[in-house]
């Protein structure tokens, strides 16, 4: 639970304080036989400022990089001989899920998160804080 408050005392430092956050909820390792996970969901509400959500979001990603490099991760990503990613533990990973309405692709960020409707330890978290709407504000929402 360290890491998790670590990473979005990290994260307030960049964004602001959070808006809304879940509950940490324990589930069990996806993509792989490991440790359970600790999740939660965090909502920023950022003011609306005119600036590309693309570039917004790219270094945002950036320093989320940095965060989890700070807190242990190792950032390589590997892969099955079929293509598909292997996935393992690690000390913490920081997802973009959503960002307003906005929709990015590109060689290094989606938003929204691609496999959000795939796995139950983000939409439950995400369901507990995704209710309240505030006006001029984009929510972004990053799975811990």
């Amino acid at each position: 639970m360290g890491n998790l408050n670590k990473a979005l005392e990290t994260m307030e430092a960049f964004v602001g304080l959070p808006a809304a956050s879940s509950r940490i909820m324990e589930y069990p390792s996806w993509g792989f036989s490991g440790a359970d996970f600790l999740n939660s969901v965090i909502r920023f509400d950022i003011p609306q400022s005119g600036a590309s959500p693309q570039l917004f979001l790219t270094a945002l990603l950036k320093k989320i990089k940095e965060v989890e490099k700070a807190l242990g991760r190792d950032g390589k990503v590997v892969f099955n001989a079929d293509g598909s990613r292997l996935y393992s533990d690690r000390t913490i990973d920081i997802d973009i899920l959503f960002y307003g309405s906005t929709r990015i692709e590109t060689d290094i960020l989606t938003v929204p998160h691609p496999l959000i409707k795939e796995r139950d330890f983000v939409m439950e978290p995400l369901a507990d804080v995704a209710t309240k709407k505030l006006k001029n504000t984009f929510p972004l929402y990053f799975q811990i």
